[in-house]
């Protein structure tokens, strides 16, 4: 299938590594112009003119923290004025830290709500005004399956991962109308940098290993495995692209089938 992907302008943020990574070089391999993003100037810069080399396309690096309230406008002012404009926002951020509700305080739940939350909402509202020019304006948020069915020992991710699928499903009502399209897509366990540090926290809490851990969750899964980074990339990127213009408003869970609701 043609996704209509080439010469599009994307930005997708918490890209130097995992999912975001995954997603980006996905993106370039349709032929889209790329935008990277992540805190680590260093390593976004090696991987910028990786996937630049590897998918023979432009990619550009844009470092900054998102839970800097001046950056997200920053990082889509640079993107948009490179490519002359921006077709696809993708607001992706690391999550919360592990731990139950009585381990934190106001200060550790401000900081969940700038990470998991208040960066998609200034990276979108920056965005606004060159998505509104766009003919295939798309921004899809990379939240949780813990939304749909809460994960143990994730309060933080948890709780404001779930405010935001309802931003994105109301920027979805609001904005259809201006041909902007605004979905939500639900990762489980998959293999990447962050699952395996969770990994780590659980073996230290239960006195096992990792690799038992690992073990252990997958079974969760009807396929019995965890997911690979390019499977969810494969979805995001679907979402996003011109293929799927009729899509709007969803919450899609590349789970495995972790999630048992019937919802």
């Amino acid at each position: 299938m043609d996704l209509q992907l080439k010469d599009k302008r994307a930005l997708v943020t918490g890209a130097s590594r995992g999912l975001g990574y995954a997603t980006a070089r996905r993106l370039a391999y349709e032929g889209a112009w790329v935008a990277i993003n992540s805190r680590n100037a260093e390593i976004l810069a090696e991987t910028s003119l990786q996937l630049a080399k590897e998918c023979h396309t432009e990619v550009i690096a844009l470092p900054g923290d998102v839970t800097d309230p001046a950056v997200p406008e920053a990082l889509i002012q640079q993107a948009a004025r490179a490519f002359d404009g921006l077709d696809i926002l993708i607001t992706n951020a690391g999550g919360p830290p592990p731990g139950r509700f009585d381990g934190f305080d106001d200060s550790a739940w401000q900081k969940a709500i700038e990470l998991s939350l208040m960066s998609h909402v200034r990276l979108i509202r920056a965005a606004l005004p060159w998505l509104r020019k766009s003919s295939s304006a798309s921004v899809l948020a990379v939240t949780s399956y813990s939304v749909k069915q809460p994960i143990p020992n994730l309060v933080l991710s948890n709780s404001v991962r779930a405010a935001t699928v309802g931003l994105i499903k109301t920027l979805a009502l609001e904005l259809g109308s201006e041909g902007i399209r605004f979905n939500s897509i639900l990762p489980a366990w998959t293999e990447t940098e962050r699952v395996y540090a969770l990994m780590e926290a659980r073996a230290r809490t239960n006195g096992t290993t990792v690799a038992d851990e690992m073990v252990k969750q997958a079974r969760d899964s009807a396929l019995g495995r965890m997911g690979t980074p390019e499977e969810f990339a494969n979805a995001a990127v679907f979402l996003v692209s011109p293929a799927a213009a009729y899509i709007t408003g969803v919450m899609l869970t590349v789970d495995g089938g972790m999630y048992k609701g019937t919802l």
